[in-house]
């Protein structure tokens, strides 16, 4: 059985402006259907079928449009921030009671063609309670942002970038429940953080992906994702 999925679709959209301000990142039009649509095609297809999105400004509408997953043969459930916005991590701390002992991470605006199974399974026999999928961008896509070498994360950083990193964090991880219930609930903070704290420790299991990222949290990235899902060269 695979672990459920929590899917962080709870940000505002800044950087595509006016395309976001009435419509969350999860609903944007990709290829003609709501880019959440697709995420779930993608995860049911893995075998992943239990998804709980953390949802803040404008959720309401992403459950409405969504709905409870049946349409797909999954359980998806919703996670409110409620009256303040909690942070990355302080939504996944409130989703807690909704996922079990460990999760998948996945942000809502990330198409990652991956196989979850192998991560999974890499996760597991890791023995960490973390792990966190990269990806050797050289800065390709996005600045890069993991030091990352002889399968170990020895640094994450997405402030304080350097040379040394050659990897990124791909938009994908694996969390043990007990890691987020140690901070604080109804606090705000990011899930960059927990992960920082997971490497200070050697807590935190590497996985390299060999397969690019794609996202929408960008103009450029939603252009480049709307061409590969319509099947046009990039």
């Amino acid at each position: 059985m695979s672990l459920p999925v929590a899917i962080l679709a709870g940000g505002l959209g800044t950087r595509l402006g006016d395309i976001s301000q009435q419509t969350p990142k999860s609903l944007i039009e990709v290829a003609g259907k709501p880019f959440a649509e697709h995420q779930l095609d993608f995860l049911r297809r893995h075998g992943l079928s239990h998804i709980v999105f953390c949802v803040g400004y404008l959720g309401e509408f992403v459950e409405t449009a969504i709905g409870d997953g049946s349409r797909w043969g999954m359980d998806i459930r919703y996670s409110y921030d409620g009256p303040k916005a909690l942070g990355t991590g302080g939504a996944l701390r409130r989703a807690l009671p909704l996922l079990g002992a460990a999760f998948f991470v996945l942000y809502g605006d990330s198409y990652l063609e991956c196989d979850y199974g192998r991560i999974e399974e890499a996760f597991l026999a890791s023995g960490k309670p973390g792990l966190m999928t990269v990806y050797r961008n050289l800065n390709r896509w996005d600045r890069s942002n993991v030091v990352f070498k002889k399968g170990r994360i020895l640094r994450y950083d997405k402030k304080h970038r350097t040379s040394e990193m050659q990897h990124i964090d791909y938009g994908l991880g694996i969390l043990r429940a007990d890691v987020l219930a140690a901070y604080p609930s109804d606090q705000n903070f990011d899930l960059e953080t927990v992960y920082q704290d997971l490497v200070s420790k050697d807590q935190l299991a590497g996985f390299e992906v060999k397969e690019r990222f794609y996202e929408i949290g960008s103009l450029t990235g939603l252009r480049e994702l709307n061409k590969k899902l319509n099947h046009e060269d990039l």
